[in-house]
């Protein structure tokens, strides 16, 4: 019964959760302090300001933290399980959806539509992440990661697994 509570406690906020992790952190707190007083309201933020000292995304991460407490290694799995399972269904069911019509004139209409959107969006990103190391660095830094980093991708074909470690530890030593 414990791990239904915990599926529960993660796939109910996942579905209510409009708008992302933030969005469903009231709702885990309801679920884990008051519904199953699993945590004290203390322990809550402890765990919050921990989980959002970490990257990636904060629902997943309290899911796993959560339900590895009450559970063990088999809790953190359905934790996380259920937190991402309301977006996987969502996502399953629209990509079977677009699938089915993926010959129709609206859905090539609407697809061309989507992606210079998203081009614009990944552009946006690109100048704003372009603009903070200019105005955290500098100049000469940012012009020596960027140019490094388009040779060896694009013109060595490394992977960029490998670029992002070296940038990384580039940064961590001497900047």
């Amino acid at each position: 019964m414990k791990y239904w509570h915990i599926f529960l406690a993660f796939f109910i906020p996942g579905v209510l959760g409009y708008g992302g992790g933030p969005a469903s952190i009231p709702l885990v707190e309801n679920e884990v302090v008051k519904r199953y007083e699993w945590m004290s309201v203390q322990e809550f933020s402890e765990m919050l300001a921990l989980a959002n000292s970490l990257p990636g995304p904060i629902a997943t991460k309290m899911a796993g933290y959560i339900g590895y407490d009450e559970g063990g290694i088999l809790g953190a799995v359905i934790g996380v399980f259920a937190a991402v399972a309301p977006s996987l269904i969502i996502m399953i069911l629209l990509l079977g959806i677009l699938y089915k019509y993926k010959d129709s004139s609206k859905v090539k209409r609407l697809t061309l539509y989507v992606r210079p959107v998203i081009a614009i969006l990944l552009g946006v990103m690109a100048w704003r992440f372009f603009h903070e190391s200019y105005v955290g660095i500098g100049f000469w830094q940012t012009a020596l990661i960027v140019i490094s980093s388009y040779l060896l991708i694009e013109r060595m074909k490394v992977h960029p697994a490998f670029v992002i470690g070296a940038t990384l530890v580039y940064g961590g030593l001497l900047l």
